[in-house]
Order: C-alpha cells, then structure tokens, then sequence
C-alpha cells in the first residue's frame, strides 16, 4: 500500500495523463485546452464569480471555476465563460478521445450476472428514482476542494473509466467511479457536508449512499456491508456512511466511490487530490 507521498504523487500523474494544456493562445484569440472525457479544467481569475458551459451557470468556488466533462461526451469543442470583476471571458475546451481500458470480470452465478426479467424490473424502478437525484436543484456548496477521503487509508483509485465484460458480456457503459482495494468492514465516510438523498439496498450498486454536497455535487458510495444513514439525513464531512463490502455486482469486498459534478460524470481523483493539479486556462 502506498503512503501518503506515494497517493499524492500517483493522483498528480493521473491528472497530469488525463488533462494536457496545448498551448498559449494567439493574442486577441479565445484560450484553448484539450481534455479528456471523464475530467475537470479549471480557470482561475481573481475577482471570479460565475463559470458557465454549455447552458449551466454555478458560483465560482474561491475565484475558481471548475468545468467537469462527463465520461460519456463525444469528442467536441466546448465553450466555457467566466464572469466578474474583469468582466465577461470565453475559452475553449478541445473534448479529445480517449479509451481508459477495458477489463474482463468473471462475477460467478450471481443474479447481478443473470438477472431474471423480476430483476430487470426492479432496477428500472431504482434507476428511475436514481436519475431524479440529477435532476435536484443545485445549491449552495457545502464543500471546498480537496474532498475528504472516503476511508481512511485509502488505496490507490482502480478502473475509473473502463470498460467491462461480465462473463463474457460487455457491460452497456463504462465504469463510473473508481474502485478502492479495502478490507471488508473498513468504515466508509461522507466526503463533505452535504445531505444524504438515498440510502439503501440497489440491485447492481448493493447498499449504496448518494449525498448531495450543493453545487451540483454528488458523491456514491457502493456494495456496502451495512448502511449507517437514512435518506434525508445531514451528515459533516468524515461522519461515518457505511461500512465496505461486496454487496451487488461485486467480485469482493471494495468500495466504489464516484463523483457527479454538474451533471458529469468525472474521475474522483480530480476532487480529491490538490486543486492546484487540475490544469488550468492560461
């Protein structure tokens, strides 16, 4: 297991791997940046109070604007903005593609592994109640960059991004969050302040715990041993959620833990290790 030197420097090299600045722009011309899907830009302006992209506006976080790009955006050109003291800006992110991996899990006879047409049915009624969690009024923020750490050590992040093949067939999109290597029964905490919206037992996630931090800001936590929350509940950052295990789709005891951020499904490194990472707009 790595120290903490050792987790600081492999985030930094994910990060670095994953987001690439391509140059100073001309003069008079719009900043350009190239990413990657499944990332966060970042655009620091002193006296910074509102970000927009793509129809969405947020307040600035400490005269930051962060633009998380979901796993699932196609390659594309992005306008993004910046507004406040200076004025109004525009930039550019440049989407590239990208493939993260692929790996081949044999999860056993499991009902996760062969769902009965019952099973389907269930988690379409759990996806149905899940996609209104997106669909949530976008608060204030309750946290500041980095997040807590979910547990405590933790490992090294896995698997963010790939895509799978269950017993031979390949799953229907690629892997949302990151896997965390813990022994079963490791305390699982809340990454920030925030509100928890469900809490509960889900067919493919297992137990599972979405909190809502403002800012458009979800964090999961999945396959728990036991959930130690309720749907409604306020929790502070390193309030104790769950316990890990391997409930649901799992081939053992891990925590999957995933970030939401504006509606995009993004790599939980960029919001855990420093901010300063993140590559920035010139």
């Amino acid at each position: 297991m790595l120290d903490v030197r050792g987790r600081r420097l492999l985030a930094a090299a994910v990060v670095a791997s994953a987001v690439s600045q391509i140059g100073v722009a001309a003069p008079g011309s719009r900043p350009e940046i190239s990413a990657k899907p499944g990332t966060v830009v970042r655009w620091s302006v002193p006296g910074t109070t509102r970000c927009s992209m793509r129809g969405r506006s947020w307040t600035a976080l400490l005269e930051t604007c962060y633009y998380p790009i979901d796993l699932l955006q196609k390659p594309a050109v992005i306008t993004i903005a910046r507004s406040g003291k200076s004025g109004r800006q525009l930039a550019r992110i440049s989407v590239e593609s990208y493939s993260y991996g692929t790996e081949e899990l044999d999860l056993g006879d499991i009902p996760q592994a062969n769902p009965s047409a019952e099973d389907l049915e269930r988690n379409a009624r759990e996806q149905a109640r899940v996609a209104r969690i997106w669909k949530r009024k976008e608060g204030p923020a309750r946290f500041t960059l980095p997040l807590g750490a979910p547990a405590n050590p933790l490992p090294p992040a896995k698997t963010f991004g790939y895509n799978r093949v269950f017993n031979g067939k390949p799953a229907r999109q690629p892997h949302m969050g990151a896997d965390y290597a813990l022994t079963a029964g490791t305390p699982v905490v809340a990454a920030a302040d925030g509100t928890v919206v469900l809490a509960e037992d889900l067919f493919y996630p297992g137990n599972a715990v979405f909190i809502d931090h403002g800012d458009g800001l979800i964090t999961m936590s999945f396959h728990l041993s036991e959930i130690a929350v309720q749907a409604g509940q306020e929790v502070k950052k390193g309030d104790r959620i769950g316990l890990v295990g391997s409930t649901g789709r799992a081939t053992g005891p891990h925590l999957f833990f995933a970030t939401r951020w504006h509606n995009a499904r993004v790599d939980p490194q960029f919001l855990l290790g420093d901010p300063g990472k993140i590559p920035a707009v010139d």
